[in-house]
């Protein structure tokens, strides 16, 4: 992603019913990419909507009431891919685990896009997408209600003085660990051996424990997984993938 960056505001004034003020976030990468092809701008039209977890934008949810998982999918456990990329892991995951459901979160318009097509093309409807930033989703899940998390090839935000920006910082790991059940797994793959130090040093401040009790446990991928696009690229590169699997205290 590029080093752009969008900044919301810290407070928004109260309404004059007294909903609660907004919190200044800033968001660091891209929004938009290449234009999209008429296909996909009918995806976004035609199907996104139907698709939300729920009530989630500031401006559709003001006072941040958590959303009801349970009238949403009908009592299936839920799970949550936080970055989809181009949605081939989660649609694979969502037609392998059809007793599961799946929320993915990703603000990059045309990985949205693509991920529409896919669930089109594989007919899964064990799927929810909010197009966005994935602390504003974790305003409104209520405490506990997630079984599985993945965080898959993240950004990896290289430069030194960026660290901060990425995801496994406390930013982001104290409102997951929130919305996890006790018990469940925090998967994690990238081939940044600088992102594995910082998520092993990171991710178990947060409340968790990494099940590693050898090599082969962070060399292995998990048996249900699918390698994705960004892993091709990495494996054509010659980077090394890591497979990080962490338990919720």
């Amino acid at each position: 992603m590029s080093d752009e960056t969008r900044k919301s505001p810290d407070h928004t004034p109260d309404t004059e019913g007294g909903a609660p003020a907004r919190a200044w976030r800033n968001f660091y990468g891209r929004r938009h990419g290449k234009t999209l092809r008429p296909s996909q701008k009918d995806y976004l039209d035609s199907d996104l909507a139907a698709l939300a977890p729920g009530a989630v934008e500031w401006d559709e949810n003001p006072d941040r009431v958590p959303i009801d998982l349970e009238a949403r999918f009908g009592g299936r456990e839920v799970w949550l891919e936080v970055g989809f990329g181009g949605g081939e892991h989660m649609v694979h995951q969502a037609a392998t685990h059809r007793d599961a459901a799946i929320i993915g979160c990703e603000p990059f318009i045309n990985g949205v896009a693509m991920l529409l097509g896919k669930i089109r093309a594989a007919g899964v409807d064990n799927l929810a997408v909010h197009p966005g930033d994935v602390r504003d989703l974790f305003d409104v899940l209520p405490e506990a209600s997630i079984s599985r998390a993945f965080l898959l090839y993240p950004d990896p935000w290289p430069k030194t003085r960026h660290h901060r920006r990425r995801f496994v910082t406390p930013e982001f790991l104290e409102p997951l660990a929130r919305v996890l059940k006790p018990g469940s797994q925090f998967r994690v793959a990238t081939d940044i051996p600088d992102y594995v130090r910082q998520t092993l040093v990171e991710v178990p401040k947060a409340g968790f424990d990494w099940l590693a009790e050898g090599a082969d446990d962070w060399r292995r991928s998990w048996g249900d997984w699918i390698s994705t696009r960004y892993e091709q690229k990495a494996l054509r590169e010659g980077r090394v993938p890591h497979y990080l699997t962490f338990r919720r205290r």
